[in-house]
């Protein structure tokens, strides 16, 4: 059996805005029958994950660069361009 893959959501503080991204992979994970290990973190944390992320999605700024993919999720916030968000961090999750 195939371990979960662990997907990171962070944003500046790990409260708000990705609360709004967490509940959308939540849905997305349910709706295609996902089984996911999702963190809600701070974009400050995301070096404690670097061995077993699988997925960054973000609503903060980062410059850094990271094994796994990271997915800009500000598309949440402005309400342009989620859907196109949603099949982006849908494709990678079903890679």
């Amino acid at each position: 059996m195939s371990r979960k893959k662990q997907v990171l959501v962070a944003c500046g503080a790990g409260i708000a805005t990705s609360t709004v991204v967490n509940n959308a992979i939540e849905e997305m994970a349910k709706e295609h029958k996902l089984s996911l290990d999702i963190q809600q973190i701070k974009i400050s944390e995301v070096g404690g994950y670097v061995d077993t992320a699988d997925l960054l999605v973000t609503t903060a700024m980062t410059k850094k660069e990271y094994t796994f993919p990271v997915i800009n999720a500000r598309a949440f916030l402005t309400g342009i361009g989620v859907e196109d968000t949603k099949k982006q961090i849908l494709d990678e999750l079903i890679k």
